[in-house]
């Protein structure tokens, strides 16, 4: 890793409340939920970015990814400074360089919370068949020598799910790809066309449900049908929801 005069190099030495413009890892009303999912699916342990909390104005909300899970904390702004805890902090560059050399905070497990990648707000997602490099490093001040070569591409995800029949209600395994604005569902994971593909600009909701005898199970709500879909384990489906949550808070917001 980089030494943190260049992992913070993005953040401007500007004080006071403008400073959080400058910030490449303000990512402005993100929810919680969209925090968790981005960082959980993109991040690495001490991937890190900031955003608004319902506290009120005067607060900010530092999201952490602490191995599998994601803890949130609250930032306040003093006048021109920011406390967390007991201390006030001039800007946010010091503060976040103060906790890349000590942690946040040990969590319950034991688990010490370090502030290591700030995880940017201006994403790309590359094609899903692309071995990609993470561009965040390069938008953190860091070089090509520090990219992970065969990084996952970013906002995507595959996976085997089990998919009720629209006319026939029995279920059947599909190979499921989402990339970019759609989810697509082929036979098995060796065939080239799908069965069909979603327009997820077209999705109202996605969410857990229980109304079909099946355990972890959610669905997608469509005008014309809702697609109901389990995973193996309830952390996979959770996984998918929360990445589906995230693309329709994104199209929500034009971006």
């Amino acid at each position: 890793m980089s030494g943190s005069g260049s992992l913070y190099s993005e953040c401007s030495s500007q004080e006071g409340p403008d400073e959080l413009d400058t910030l490449g890892w303000y990512h402005y009303d993100l929810s919680r939920h969209a925090a968790e999912a981005l960082l959980l699916s993109n991040g690495k342990d001490g991937s890190y970015l900031l955003r608004n909390s319902h506290e009120g104005p005067n607060f900010l909300a530092l999201s952490v990814r602490a191995k599998d899970s994601v803890k949130h904390f609250h930032v306040k702004r003093e006048g021109e400074g920011y406390s967390f805890g007991f201390n006030v902090y001039p800007s946010l560059q010091n503060f976040v360089e103060h906790f890349a050399n000590q942690p946040l905070l040990g969590s319950d497990s034991g688990t010490l919370i370090m502030l290591r990648c700030p995880y940017p707000r201006r994403v790309e997602e590359p094609s899903i068949y692309e071995s990609v490099r993470v561009h965040t490093a390069m938008q953190t001040g860091r070089t090509e020598k520090d990219l992970v070569a065969n990084a996952p591409s970013l906002g995507t995800k595959e996976g085997y799910l089990v998919k009720q029949g629209a006319l026939v209600k029995n279920w059947k395994t599909r190979w499921f790809t989402l990339n970019r604005n759609e989810l697509k569902y082929f036979k098995d994971k060796m065939f080239d066309e799908p069965i069909r593909t979603l327009d997820l600009t077209s999705c109202s909701a996605v969410q857990f449900d229980y109304s079909q005898e099946r355990v972890n199970c959610f669905c997608l709500v469509f005008p014309e049908r809702t697609f109901y879909l389990c995973a193996k384990t309830g952390v996979e489906a959770d996984e998918w929801i929360k990445i589906l949550r995230w693309k329709l808070s994104q199209l929500r917001k034009g971006r």
